[in-house]
């Protein structure tokens, strides 16, 4: 099933509602990358709050994703990681290194909306 990709201004919302397969994740990282472009989105939230396991190859997709999305000019929040999906991803070793997270949706659109500090950068 294809992850829902919603658009909210210049940011990007995908929330990804149940469990998916590699290839739905091959899919989603398409469709952002695509989404990214045509929108001319400055921002990408990724919702995993309703995932209950995050294997190695779903962790590197969107390790991978938010980096590729970053070299287009998007900044990518992953939102919603589960306490135990946590430590079950610490146990194995698998990181989000280098990537926002945030506690859920809301934290993560604020960390991708909030003004300019002031000192001239942005948060993220």
């Amino acid at each position: 099933m294809p992850v829902p990709i919603l658009k909210q201004g210049g940011i990007l919302i995908a929330s990804i509602q149940t469990a998916v397969t590699d290839q739905d994740l091959v899919q989603l990282q398409d469709d952002l990358a695509d989404k990214v472009g045509r929108f001319r989105s400055r921002g990408v939230v990724i919702d995993v709050g309703a995932l209950d396991v995050m294997d190695s190859f779903a962790t590197r997709t969107l390790r991978n994703l938010a980096q590729a999305l970053k070299m287009r000019g998007a900044t990518t929040v992953i939102a919603g990681i589960q306490p135990d999906v946590a430590f079950a991803m610490v146990e194995l070793g698998l990181t989000l290194d280098g990537i926002l997270t945030a506690l859920d949706l809301e934290e993560g659109l604020g960390m991708l909306t909030m003004p300019p500090q002031e000192d001239g950068h942005s948060v993220g």
